[in-house]
């Protein structure tokens, strides 16, 4: 699916006259607030927030929650999330006051019926595909935008992360508010904040997924170093 055509941005454009470049160039320049406010403003309702439960989440809910009281948050579920995750999502939705949408595919009893088991093991990109991609699809379906927490500092995947751009893969609009924030300004605005955060962050994982494809990461690591470990894979497919 392609984009919308763009034009430059008028005061109120519609959705489909959204210039991808020169909105991303500007936002460039605005803090994550910033960027928010310009998203609540611009597609109102049609707005669903990711939460990973990790610590680029606090930031967002954080802010999210205070510009736009009735912000929208989904997550993805694919049963094998650690203990420590599930138990941060609690937390969250308690000190944030907000309700996840949760957002899932087949049990892990089915998925070894139809695919054998332990599909991560044999083919990871089927089991994401699967467990992520396809939930993913169904929660972007009735929105305009959503909203990730990836910063360029991740991994070389992610170092020409626009802010604003047209996502392909699910055919909707993409904001990505901490695209130029550093683990140094996650951190600061967590503690500053005194922000509730994934335990797992300080036993040595600084990108969490599912268990069984995540490994704490040593000392000098690139953050994304644990992801599915030993492989050539380095995205789960939603970003």
């Amino acid at each position: 699916m392609k984009p919308p055509p763009a034009t430059l941005p008028g005061s109120a454009p519609a959705l489909a006259d959204l210039d991808a470049e020169a909105i991303a160039s500007e936002l460039e320049g605005r803090s994550v607030e910033g960027a928010l406010e310009w998203m609540f403003e611009t597609f109102g309702e049609q707005h669903y927030i990711a939460c990973s439960f990790q610590k680029t989440s606090s930031v967002t809910l954080h802010l999210a929650t205070q510009i736009n009281p009735e912000a929208r948050f989904f997550y993805l579920d694919t049963d094998v999330l650690f203990p420590e995750t599930y138990e941060t999502r609690d937390r969250f939705a308690e000190h944030f006051g907000i309700e996840f949408d949760r957002y899932h595919n087949l049990t892990l009893s089915e998925q070894a019926e139809l695919y054998g088991d332990e599909l991560w093991k044999r083919d990871p990109d089927s089991c994401c595909g699967l467990r992520k991609v396809e939930p993913m699809r169904r929660a972007l379906s009735s929105v305009e935008v959503w909203v990730s927490g990836i910063r360029r500092q991740d991994s070389s995947s992610r170092a020409g992360a626009p802010k604003f751009a047209w996502d392909k893969r699910f055919g909707l609009w993409k904001l990505n508010p901490l695209a130029d924030w550093s683990e140094r300004d996650v951190w600061n605005f967590i503690r500053e904040n005194h922000l509730p955060y994934n335990p797992l962050h300080d036993r040595g994982y600084p990108s969490l997924g599912c268990t069984h494809c995540t490994q704490p990461v040593g000392v000098g690591g690139s953050p994304r170093d644990g992801r599915w470990a030993g492989t050539s894979k380095s995205e789960c497919g939603i970003n």
